[in-house]
């Protein structure tokens, strides 16, 4: 899961089928519109609200943190981060099913949602505000959401109030690179994993709807939120619509997924799902995130760790401190799941079991 996420208790009492949550995020939000994706699946009745200044009391009144999504229910309680909101959503609405009842699948599906928010928001981040064309994209589509009502009545001012915003934006999102993780030394190793994972990824969407099947599950989520937010941005959207053309149904379907049959088992999903999590999780995201702690741990301030031979190198700053949170709750999450020989077989595999135990 990506950033703190706080757990708020909700009463499960009342018709909640029949009352409306609603979702404060923006479209430039993986997280967001990760979680949208999920409540429309789930038919949970809602109402998408962007995060705006005209709201922003009311976002404050149920936000403990800046962040979005937040998610209020009908009682009047918030929950923030997509995946403790999804978690608490599927105790409440448990139909239809948003993992395989497979336990070895269903782990493996938690694990490549929690691959994801942490590192597939590096491949996101990095394309989103690293060239000049994608940074002025982005700024003015933020913009745009950041301009009081009123001002949209007057063009001139609109236009001129537009360009400011998007300049600070500007501004300032480009010199946070750093703050995934994005620099000279990783920018490569970060586009490779991100070109990588596309095309393993098409190659396994090719012959099916969802990454495990016929319905959705939070690995369909996770990644979908970070790839379609690329898709957005020109450059990313340019080489996964030329290059990928196998993700762009999966990429639609997911904005309002369906629950349109069974999931498969790991015998027919383990041809093109296997390289992914050998490749991606195996070689890269759980040896970087294992390191994160450890360093964290001993008080550094950088991190090196060899990735796929070479060094990843970058600070270590206050956003960090979520990736240790994150990765305690995944191992926890994984306990559940001990003694499945299958599923430590597959995790053995692919390189992933050391860094769970």
């Amino acid at each position: 899961m990506n950033q703190t996420g706080y757990y708020v208790q909700l009463i499960i009492g009342g018709n909640h089928m029949s009352e409306k949550y609603r979702i404060f995020g923006a479209e430039l939000s993986p997280y967001s519109v990760k979680t949208r994706s999920y409540f429309r699946y789930k038919n949970i009745p809602h109402k998408w609200v962007i995060r705006s200044p005209a709201n922003a009391d009311e976002f404050q009144k149920y936000a403990r943190l800046p962040i979005v999504p937040l998610v209020i229910t009908p009682d009047n309680e918030g929950i923030q981060d997509s995946t403790p909101i999804m978690d608490k959503m599927e105790e409440l609405f448990p139909e239809p099913k948003t993992n395989p009842d497979d336990e070895t699948l269903k782990f493996i599906s938690i694990l490549l949602e929690e691959y994801s928010d942490e590192w597939g928001n590096k491949h996101m981040f990095h394309y989103r505000w690293k060239a000049e064309v994608d940074q002025i994209s982005a700024s003015r589509r933020i913009a745009e959401t950041n301009l009081p009502f009123y001002i949209k009545f007057l063009p001139v001012v609109n236009t001129l109030m537009k360009n400011k915003i998007a300049k600070t934006v500007k501004e300032r999102m480009s010199n946070r690179l750093w703050v995934i993780g994005s620099n000279e030394n990783t920018e490569d190793q970060i586009t490779s994993s991100f070109h990588n994972l596309l095309s393993k990824l098409s190659l396994h969407l090719k012959d099916r709807k969802y990454i495990f099947g016929d319905k959705p599950s939070y690995a369909d989520f996770g990644l979908w939120g970070q790839i379609y937010n690329s898709w957005t941005d020109p450059t990313p959207r340019k080489f996964i619509e030329e290059d990928y053309p196998d993700l762009l149904p999966w990429i639609e379907r997911m904005l309002n997924p369906k629950d349109e049959g069974s999931y498969e088992s790991w015998d027919s999903l383990s041809n093109t799902l296997m390289p992914i999590l050998k490749e991606e999780l195996g070689e890269i995201f759980l040896p970087w995130t294992s390191e994160i702690t450890a360093s964290m741990s001993e008080g550094k301030e950088e991190l090196s760790v060899i990735i796929k031979g070479k060094e990843f190198k970058h600070s270590i700053g206050g956003p960090q401190k979520y990736h240790v949170k994150s990765l305690a709750v995944l191992k926890s999450k994984f306990d559940s799941f001990k003694g499945n020989q299958t599923l430590e077989n597959i995790l053995t595999e692919a390189n992933c079991l050391r860094f769970l135990q």
